[in-house]
């Protein structure tokens, strides 16, 4: 009893023992692991166990794993028998390392669509047993891909210009590296493969214009790059040049050159001369239409050229002009006179138009300049108007008895009374029927002149007498039309100075000792009869003051007006 138990514990021992130093996979690190693999290439299948201390590989198998749950052995390697390949798998894989049992990674040889699935990789060792890894495959397949062209023709209705179709796993898709427009249709068949049709309407510009196909798949580090090149066949254009720029008589060696611009290349060149037959002497070779002898002028007319290809055909028409003697050097011929004459012609005009647009122009300016002159004229003129304005107001504010105040009123009051003693006294002189009694005054108390003839005996001395009075009022009149400068009033309304004669005149009364006030109501009295165009009138002047005047209370204001300027009745200013 007691040896079967240091049995068991012995085994324990050694398990533990096992156990502590039991190697692992160096590759792949996973238990489970997925890979990418593409057809018709190499595929390494990794797998690698490290062994420790006594621990040994005993044999190496390869699984793939069916789509019913089965296992299908692929390849076996034993220490001992060596390895074994199985069913279909034989000769296409086998061990990278020649010792499975150190390096048991798989190679399948020529990778196959049908490869794709799940790989197991079973390590059999000594003591510590069995150990797996596991890895997914999946295979991809490159695309293969086409590029079928299509012909066109110019004219034809919107069709397919292209196809492009490409198969693989998976699918791949298709695109256009073009600079046309056009419309693009892909479809996708049940086989796996894939197409791309595009499509335009055909013209003859398209024709070598890049349309290039790009294939994409994951398998690809770079899409895929079908060059084409489209093709659109269209009818030629006819063109005819000539080897000489001036034909004339006896012009050697001539030719007519027809080219023919198409696609296909046009080979076929016909030649007719007024719609028949060449002149004799003259052969088409080809595209030239030769002249084998000197230029005759019946040679002149109309050259007709026809292209053919095999789309269709195109056709020109030269007309030859043939001049009857040959210019010599140095000379214009009459179509590059006529072209001098021309642009001569149309130079002149153009000079002529713009020497009009610079003689208006310099018109205008002028005129422009004339009526600035003379609006700055009109307007230094109305400057001039406006200043004398302002300069006749400023003088006749002084005589504007609106704007003076309480004293200039009294002045005047008193220069009244002074006036109306002096004509008083000038009245007292006057002597029989004026006497200071009886006299007569007017509105500024000046006497006023009755003529009857009844009372003065005697022609000659009313006569005398009539001179007198006239004289002495004339000298009154003058003497008070004129303007005061001391207070800016008439001087009809200042006192008169003594008389001069016989030195009795009243003096002008001190402004400082009071004076009563007289009541002085202008009086107006004229008989009939009297003269009233003499110069110097009293009852005219006394009229003309009084449309001017206001007299109320002893006070004499002026009325309300426009301007301060006073008009005597006959246009003199006052």
């Amino acid at each position: 009893m007691k040896s079967a138990g240091k049995s068991a514990a012995l085994l324990a021992l050694l398990s533990v023992i096992a156990i502590c130093v039991e190697g692992g996979f160096v590759e792949p690190a996973n238990p489970v692991t997925t890979q990418r693999s593409v057809t018709e290439t190499q595929t390494r299948l990794p797998c690698q166990y490290q062994v420790e201390g006594e621990e040994k590989v005993v044999q190496v198998t390869w699984y793939k794993e069916l789509s019913d749950g089965s296992k299908d052995q692929i390849i076996t390697a034993h220490f001992m028998d060596g390895h074994t390949e199985f069913g279909r798998y034989s000769g296409r894989v086998r061990f990278e390392n020649s010792n499975p049992i150190k390096n048991s990674a798989l190679i399948i040889l020529n990778t196959e669509q049908s490869d794709e699935g799940s790989y197991t990789c079973h390590i059999s060792t000594f003591p510590s047993g069995n150990f797996e890894r596991k890895i997914a495959l999946t295979v991809w397949i490159l695309p293969i891909s086409s590029l079928d062209p299509v012909t066109l023709v110019e004219g034809q209705s919107f069709r397919v210009a292209a196809t492009c179709r490409a198969i693989g796993h998976p699918l791949p898709i298709l695109s256009w590296d073009t600079d046309m427009s056009g419309t693009v249709q892909n479809r996708t068949s049940e086989t796996g493969s894939v197409s791309s049709y595009f499509s335009l309407h055909p013209l003859r510009s398209m024709n070598g214009k890049k349309l290039d196909c790009l294939v994409w798949h994951p398998g690809l580090e770079e899409p895929r790059r079908i060059s084409n090149r489209l093709e659109v066949q269209y009818p030629p254009d006819a063109t005819i040049t000539t080897s000489a720029s001036r034909w004339y008589v006896g012009l050697e060696k001539a030719e007519l050159v027809c080219e023919g611009r198409g696609h296909p290349k046009p080979r076929n060149f016909t030649w007719t001369w007024e719609g028949g037959a060449l002149p004799d002497g003259v052969s088409a070779v080809g595209g030239k239409l030769v002249f084998q002898r000197p230029v005759h002028l019946s040679d002149r007319g109309a050259y007709e050229c026809m292209v053919t290809n095999s789309v269709g055909r195109g056709k020109t028409e030269y007309m030859l002009n043939i001049d009857e003697v040959q210019w010599r050097i140095g000379e214009t011929p009459p179509d590059n006179l006529m072209l001098i004459t021309i642009c001569a012609s149309a130079g002149g005009l153009v000079l002529l138009l713009i020497i009009i647009i610079l003689v208006v122009l310099r018109h205008h300016r002028r005129r422009t300049k004339k009526l600035k002159r003379q609006l700055s004229e009109k307007t230094d003129e109305i400057r001039s108007f406006s200043r004398q304005a302002s300069f006749r107001r400023v003088n006749s504010t002084s005589t504007d008895f609106r704007f003076q105040g309480e004293d200039s009123m009294l002045r005047i009051d008193s220069r009244m009374k002074n006036s109306q003693m002096s004509l008083e006294h000038t009245h007292s002189t006057l002597g029989g029927r004026w006497g200071p009694e009886d006299v007569e005054l007017d509105e500024l108390g000046r006497p006023v002149i009755w003529y009857e003839g009844s009372d003065i005996p005697g022609g000659a001395e009313v006569d005398g007498v009539k001179e007198e009075q006239r004289k002495r009022v004339e000298s009154y009149v003058k003497s008070s039309s004129n303007m005061s400068l001391d207070s800016g009033l008439p001087s009809s309304l200042v006192p008169l100075k003594a008389q001069q004669d016989d030195g009795s005149g009243p003096r002008e009364p001190d402004a400082c000792q009071p004076r009563e006030r007289e009541d002085w109501a202008p009086t107006q009295s004229v008989a009939e009869g009297q003269d009233n165009d003499e110069d110097g009138n009293p009852y005219q002047l006394s009229q003309t003051l009084k449309s001017l005047f206001d007299y109320s209370n002893g006070v004499l204001r002026p009325k309300p007006s426009n301007n301060s300027i006073i008009l005597h009745p006959r246009g003199q200013l006052i």
